[in-house]
């Protein structure tokens, strides 16, 4: 597919990856370095395991990944979530984990540390996620994929959700990864293509708590693995082309049990007055590079005036039409930038709404 030297060949592979593994099952450690991207490295297991609690903890060098200095380099990774691995095949597997440092306290990095406890100090709210994660796919040049080398497609219109030669790209990268995050157990629901050529959207959820970032995350690792061995570069950038082209959003849908019951109205419309008193807040921690994308143009809001309106895509907040005719339901948070860290979305989102917490007391060395 790609005009570069990282294609896998998977024929040759192929025989390798049939022979037996004697009883002994392949472990790939999943992280989050300073870069907001993923890393991993893999373990040798000698027995199978069920629960992130029965898996060792392990270490790495941080100076490499932007996560610590190097004259004290080692930073600790804990497992926090098991999948089955698509790539490897069960019984092996990939596994999500936490940034530590040596002296016992989360790494700088490690936003999951604190969404996650702010999800259990809230769990009586019952809280669901439902992130829509946007994408572009690049060619080795850095271009979108399937674009002409000295110029651009025609303009925007019949891309989005669109079929067949000319309106697609890249769709083998697209159902390959559908598969390996149903087969890893990531919650997908569903995918399409976007309104930019070359663009893609995911959704993942709903997820109840801490799951959803542990699956978003999981869900983007597959998507660079499955992307590598095609050849193509996976872009998160919000605003990956200047000009009039829609940016790339990472939607956050959200819904609490009051919201969800008769009325639930009321508990959406609290929520709008919390969030607008925190817009700024939330904008610091919603991506990189988002100014490009929040314009007020493309099915954006202003990134300077917290707005919310019904079935509206240009506003901050969207209220679906279906929920305001039924009076209960979820809300849609559209700032998000597509690079945003799902723990610290959905982490400052539950903060705003019910409160945050009193500053956690580390036992360090």
């Amino acid at each position: 597919m790609a005009d570069s030297t990282t294609v896998s060949n998977y024929p040759n592979l192929e025989k390798y990856m049939k022979l037996p593994q004697k009883g002994k099952i392949m472990a790939e450690y999943v992280w989050i370095d300073g870069t907001n991207g993923v890393r991993s490295k893999s373990k040798t297991l000698f027995k199978p395991v069920s629960s992130p609690d029965e898996l060792p903890e392990w270490n790495f060098d941080g100076s490499s990944t932007g996560q610590a200095p190097g004259d004290n380099s080692d930073v600790y990774i804990r497992p926090v979530a098991i999948f089955p691995d698509p790539f490897r095949l069960e019984p092996n597997i990939i596994v999500m984990c936490e940034t530590w440092d040596p002296d016992g306290s989360p790494n700088k990095f490690n936003y999951r540390h604190d969404a996650a406890r702010l999800m259990e100090a809230n769990k009586h709210h019952e809280l669901w996620f439902g992130l829509e994660q946007e994408y572009t796919l690049l060619g080795i040049d850095d271009r979108p994929y399937g674009w002409p080398k000295n110029g651009f497609p025609g303009a925007q219109g019949p891309y989005y959700c669109g079929v067949g030669t000319g309106r697609t790209f890249c769709r083998d990268i697209v159902e390959a990864h559908y598969k390996a995050c149903m087969y890893a157990g990531v919650n997908i629901a569903g995918t399409n293509a976007e309104v930019m050529p070359a663009q893609w959207e995911y959704q993942v959820g709903p997820c109840e708590g801490i799951e959803l970032g542990d699956h978003l995350w999981m869900s983007r690792f597959l998507l660079a693995r499955v992307a590598e061995e095609f050849g193509a570069k996976v872009s998160f950038a919000p605003k990956p082309i200047p000009g009039d082209w829609n940016g790339a959003g990472l939607h956050t849908n959200v819904s609490s049990a009051e919201m969800r019951k008769d009325g639930g109205m009321k508990h959406i419309e609290a929520a709008m007055k919390k969030l607008e008193g925190r817009h700024v807040d939330h904008i610091a921690v919603y991506g990189e590079g988002n100014a490009d994308r929040l314009t007020g143009k493309h099915e954006t809001g202003s990134m300077d005036k917290f707005t919310w309106g019904v079935a509206d895509r240009g506003a901050s907040v969207r209220i679906p039409r279906q929920c305001a005719r039924e009076g209960k339901g979820y809300f849609e948070d559209r700032r998000p930038a597509s690079n945003a860290d799902p723990y610290q979305i959905t982490g400052i989102i539950v903060e705003t709404i019910y409160g945050g917490l009193p500053e956690e007391k580390m036992d360090k060395e």
